[in-house]
């Protein structure tokens, strides 16, 4: 039976910007809020913006756009997609479909550690609106120990279900009816709200001392390969490029829709996501007088709850934050699971629903259980899985299946087609990158 007959009716995106907010929304997530303004701060404003632009650039415009067509000329993810490869080479699909639950299982894996996250985002959002973040006032004892308590075993089982629950309601609506128009809403609210934030934050006095560190350029600091290492690092992880959910989302779209373009409007606005965040939490904490020198989930569970709670309006900011971070959260979870989804649909001739239920139970049960080893479990997907899901797409598609179909998989809807430059430098260039990302993220305990 043909790729194409195994999943009855199979959705799609009905509009280019759904497939680029859906996209937008992938990309947009934790990285952008709790793991870019750090790296802003730690390695010195413009120092590392000027670097990351061009791994954005660079990624942007290989890897991102490769995944892309991939999953669009299969019109499957990545089981299909690289069977589809194999095939194309060999003959044989079986090779292909096997190595294509490597990022399947990297998805699901991923998935499931951010379903714990989300866990802990709901629970922050609903404590933002019933007022109990301002009631913890700036005592750090009464803030860290209530995060202390959420990310310990079985410290946030209800909001987990919750979590779960949303994006089971969204993803039993199906592409076009639940994840096009869930980031059709939330990616502008999560613009507009994070924006307004900005200015807000623009106001307050000292605030300016932050502005002046992220302009900030050490000419000198640029010579640093450890600053060029987590600018990369942060810009591949950024794009979400692993071999999974980008994939997915391509078999989805449409062919003629013009994939470069798409490709530049994701790295764009992720970029753009990225440094409002840095506009809105380093400039607060340099209103608050702290110093942005922890990441992760301290810096917004804890030390950015201090800080909004001592500025004034202090409730309606911690609102508007965590109301941005939930929507970046749930759009990346939602395509987090899909992936998985997506698998059963094709393997199995699963309908939407049940293999929709089947994934978020297991997701669920697994989230649960893992609680208390949450940020070891993000650890070892984020630095091996995810790298090697990239890389494997990377080879697939640009060795594998080979530059002829490559460019005209790419070019298919493009009214102005890439040229033949984008061959070498994805084949070459991209892979090599992705095998670095594997490599020093080895090395360093992750780099994005």
């Amino acid at each position: 039976m043909a790729l194409d007959k195994t999943v009855e009716k199979r959705d799609g995106f009905t509009s280019k910007w759904g497939f680029i907010l859906a996209c937008i929304g992938s990309a947009v997530g934790m990285g952008n809020i709790w793991r870019f303004p750090v790296m802003v701060s730690t390695f010195g404003g413009l120092t590392f913006l000027i670097p990351y632009f061009i791994f954005v650039i660079l990624i942007g415009a290989s890897g991102v756009i490769g995944e892309m067509a991939l999953g669009r000329a299969a019109g499957a993810g990545p089981i299909g997609a690289f069977g589809m490869c194999t095939e194309i080479r060999t003959g044989n699909k079986k090779t292909g479909e096997t190595i294509g639950m490597i990022p399947i299982l990297g998805s699901l894996a991923l998935a499931i550690g951010y379903s714990v996250v989300m866990g802990w985002i709901f629970k922050y959002t609903f404590l933002s609106f019933s007022g109990g973040l301002t009631a913890m006032g700036q005592n750090m004892e009464v803030i860290g120990g209530t995060f202390g308590a959420t990310a310990g075993a079985w410290g946030a089982n209800l909001w987990i279900v919750i979590a779960l629950a949303v994006s089971f309601i969204i993803m039993s609506m199906g592409i076009a009816g639940g994840i096009e128009k869930a980031n059709k809403v939330m990616m502008p609210a999560l613009f507009f709200l994070f924006v307004c934030l900005g200015i807000y934050i623009f106001t307050l006095p000292g605030a300016t001392n932050g502005y002046k560190y992220i302009f900030t350029l050490d000419p000198a600091g640029l010579a640093s390969p450890k600053l060029w290492i987590f600018a990369f690092g942060q810009a591949f992880f950024s794009l979400s490029v692993a071999g999974n959910g980008t994939v997915i989302y391509g078999s989805y779209l449409s062919k003629t829709e013009d994939i470069p373009n798409s490709a530049r409007n994701v790295a764009f606005f992720d970029t753009l996501a990225a440094l409002l965040a840095a506009f809105v939490i380093i400039p607060s904490m340099a209103v608050g007088g702290a110093e942005l020198s922890s990441g992760g989930p301290g810096l917004m569970f804890i030390y950015l709850v201090n800080v909004f709670n001592g500025m004034a309006a202090g409730r309606v900011i911690c609102i508007i934050f965590f109301v941005c971070v939930l929507f970046a959260g749930v759009t990346s979870l939602i395509n987090l699971y899909e992936a998985p989804i997506a698998a059963l649909q094709e393997k199995f001739r699963m309908k939407r629903m049940p293999a929709v239920a089947v994934i978020h139970v297991a997701g669920c049960v697994v989230a649960l259980c893992i609680q208390a080893i949450t940020s070891q479990w993000m650890d070892v997907v984020s630095i091996y899985i995810c790298p090697l899901g990239a890389l494997l797409a990377g080879i697939m598609f640009f060795w594998v299946a080979g530059k002829e179909f490559v460019l005209k998989s790419v070019n298919q809807g493009a009214p102005k087609p890439v040229g033949n430059w984008l061959y070498p430098l994805a084949k070459y260039v991209y892979c090599a990158c992705a095998l670095i990302a594997l490599i020093a993220g080895s090395y360093y305990g992750g780099i994005g």
